[in-house]
C-alpha cells in the first residue's frame, strides 16, 4: 500500500498542497480527482522523486520512504505514465523505451535487437502497431501516449501512476487500456489514476481521492458516490454543461474545401486523406469527429498549410479562390488553428503570458512593444478568466485549463474569421472545459466561424451545429447536430 500523511509543497507564494493526507490500495485503481491547480500533478510528482523538498511522510507498505531522485522511486517500483508526454523526439520508440536502462550485449554493446524485440512484445500487447525503429517525432500525439503507457509496462513497477492516460487516445484504444489495467490488478498492481473523465473513472476505478485548492476534501469508495457528488467536492459548487440548444444565425458560405487529399510522405503511393469536400458557413461551429488515424488532424493541418509539398486542394475564402503554401499565408487570409499538444506545439513555457499571446502577431504588436503586449494580454486575462497574478507569470506555472485559454487567446489575438481547434479541452477539468464550451458558442455567437476536432462525443453533440465523421482519411457521414447521437456516430467511424 502507498500513503501519505499531511503532505504538504510550496512554492514562493503559492502553498500547492496542504497536509494531503491519502490510501492506495494493491489490487485496485485509486483516482485522484480534482481541478487542474488542485495539486494532483504535484503530487505525482512528489511520489515519483522529481521534488524532493517537501513536508509530511510518504508510507510504501508501511515503510517510511523519501526519494533524492526519479530513478530511487523506480527501484522502489514506482513507474508514472505522463500526461504531458515525456518522450525525446529524435530517438526512436525503442531508445525512449529503454532510456537509462539500456541492454547490452556480451561485447559491452547496445542489444538492439533484444531491445526491439522486448518493445515489439509491449506494443503488441497494447495494440500499437507501430515499428520498433520508429522516430518518436513521426508519431501522432495518440501514438505517443501508447509509447508512454509502454514505458510504465516494460518496467514491471508495483505501483503505477497514470495522469490522464486516455486523453489522446480513441474509445478502441481506451477500451484496451481499460482491459490492461484489469490485468495489473489481478496482478496485484497498485493503479493511482487521474482522469477528467468521470464516466470513465465509475467504469474502472474503485476508490477515490479529492483534492481542492491543494487540501484533501473527501475519500472513499466509487460504488458509494455520485458523480454530481464528486464535481461538488471538486469545485466546491454544482457544474452543469450546457448543451448548445439554440441554432446560431448563419451566414454566407465563408470556407470552401474542394477536392483536398494529403499524400503520405513515407508510402508516397497511399493518401492520408482523400478527395475531401466540405463547406463551412459564417456563424457556424462545424464538429468533426472520428476514431484516432482518421486523418482529423491531418485535415486542420492542411488548410493551415502545414503540408504544401504533400497536398492538393483548392480552397475559397468568402468566396475567393485562396492559395496557402504556409500558415502565414493562413494566419494573413484570417484562419487561427489551436493545435492538440499545448505544450509543445501551442505555447513557450518558459515565456511569460504576454509574450505568448503576443507571438501570433509580432507584426502588429512589435518586437519590442513590451506596453502594447501587456496591454493586450491584460485584457485577455480579463475575458477568458485567465487565473493568474498577472501578464508576466510563466506559463510553465499555470494549470492546463489556464494554458489553454493562453493558446487561444493568442490566436485570439490575430482576428480570425476561422478558428480551427484540435482537441480544445484535452486534459483540464470539467470547470476549465465549461468554460471553455461558453468561450466558444460566444464566439459562434460573434459570427466567428469554428471547425471543431474532438475525440469526445459529448463535446461534439454539445458544441456543433452540424457534423462531418471521418474515417480512414474520408468523410463517412455529415449530421445536423440535432439529428446525430452516439450511435450513429460511432457507426459511421468505423472503417469499412
Amino acid at each position: 500500500m502507498l500513503e501519505a500523511v499531511k503532505i504538504s509543497k510550496e512554492f514562493p507564494g503559492v502553498k500547492v498542497l496542504n497536509q494531503v493526507n491519502f490510501k492506495f490500495y494493491p489490487g485496485r485503481v485509486n483516482a485522484i480527482l480534482g481541478e487542474n491547480g488542485a495539486g494532483k500533478s504535484t503530487l505525482l510528482k512528489i511520489l515519483t522523486g522529481a521534488y524532493t523538498e517537501y513536508d509530511g511522510e510518504i508510507k510504501l507498505n508501511g515503510q517510511t520512504v523519501s526519494f533524492s531522485n526519479i530513478k530511487e522511486a523506480q527501484n522502489a517500483g514506482i513507474a508514472i505514465i505522463h500526461q504531458e508526454l515525456n518522450l525525446i523526439p529524435e530517438l526512436s520508440v525503442t531508445e525512449n523505451l529503454f532510456l537509462g536502462r539500456e541492454n547490452l550485449n556480451a561485447f559491452g554493446l547496445l542489444d538492439r535487437a533484444k531491445m526491439e524485440a522486448e518493445a515489439q512484445l509491449i506494443f503488441d500487447k497494447i495494440h500499437l502497431n507501430v515499428s520498433p525503429k520508429t522516430l518518436v517525432q513521426k508519431l501522432k500525439v495518440g501514438e505517443q501516449q501508447l509509447v508512454e503507457i509502454a514505458k510504465a509496462l516494460l518496467s514491471n513497477a508495483d505501483i503505477i501512476l497514470m495522469d490522464e492516460p486516455t486523453s489522446a487516445l480513441s474509445d478502441k484504444e481506451i477500451e484496451n487500456l481499460h482491459r490492461i489495467i484489469e490485468q495489473l490488478k489481478a496482478e496485484g498492481k497498485t493503479i493511482v489514476y487521474i482522469s477528467h473523465k468521470m464516466d470513465e473513472l465509475f467504469r474502472i476505478a474503485e476508490n477515490y481521492t479529492v483534492l481542492r485548492d491543494g487540501n484533501t476534501i473527501d475519500a472513499g469508495e466509487m460504488k458509494a458516490t455520485t458523480e454530481q457528488d464528486l464535481i461538488r467536492k471538486m469545485v466546491g459548487r454544482e457544474v452543469l454543461i450546457e448543451k448548445k440548444n439554440t441554432q446560431n444565425q448563419l451566414g454566407n458560405n465563408i470556407l470552401k474545401v474542394t477536392n483536398l487529399n494529403l499524400i503520405n510522405p513515407n508510402i508516397k503511393t497511399r493518401k492520408l486523406l482523400q478527395d475531401i469536400s466540405f463547406e463551412l458557413k459564417k456563424g457556424e461551429i462545424l464538429g468533426i469527429f472520428g476514431l484516432l488515424g482518421a486523418g482529423r488532424t491531418e485535415l486542420l493541418e492542411t488548410i493551415f498549410g502545414m503540408h504544401p509539398s504533400n497536398s492538393e486542394c483548392d480552397i475559397e475564402i468568402n468566396g475567393q479562390k485562396t492559395i496557402i503554401k504556409n500558415p502565414k499565408n493562413a494566419i494573413e487570409n484570417g484562419l487561427a488553428f489551436v493545435t492538440e499538444d499545448r505544450k509543445t506545439e501551442g505555447l513557450v513555457l518558459g515565456m511569460d503570458i504576454s509574450s505568448n499571446i503576443s507571438l501570433t502577431n509580432l507584426a502588429s504588436f512589435g518586437l519590442l512593444n513590451a506596453t502594447k503586449d501587456k496591454t493586450s494580454a491584460k485584457d485577455y486575462i480579463e475575458k477568458l478568466s485567465i487565473k493568474t497574478p498577472s501578464e508576466t507569470q510563466l506559463c510553465q506555472n499555470l494549470s492546463g485549463g489556464n494554458q489553454q485559454k493562453v493558446v487561444l487567446a493568442k490566436w485570439l489575438a490575430t482576428n480570425p474569421q476561422i478558428l480551427m481547434l484540435d482537441e480544445p479541452t484535452r486534459g483540464i477539468d470539467i470547470n476549465a472545459k465549461n468554460e471553455i464550451y461558453n468561450l466558444i458558442k460566444k464566439l459562434a455567437t460573434n459570427q466567428m466561424s469554428i471547425i471543431l476536432v474532438s475525440s469526445e462525443i459529448p463535446e461534439i453533440l454539445a458544441l456543433s451545429d452540424r457534423i462531418l465523421v471521418m474515417a480512414e482519411g474520408k468523410i463517412k457521414a455529415s449530421y445536423l447536430a440535432a439529428d446525430a447521437n452516439e450511435d450513429k456516430l460511432l457507426k459511421s467511424a468505423l472503417p469499412e
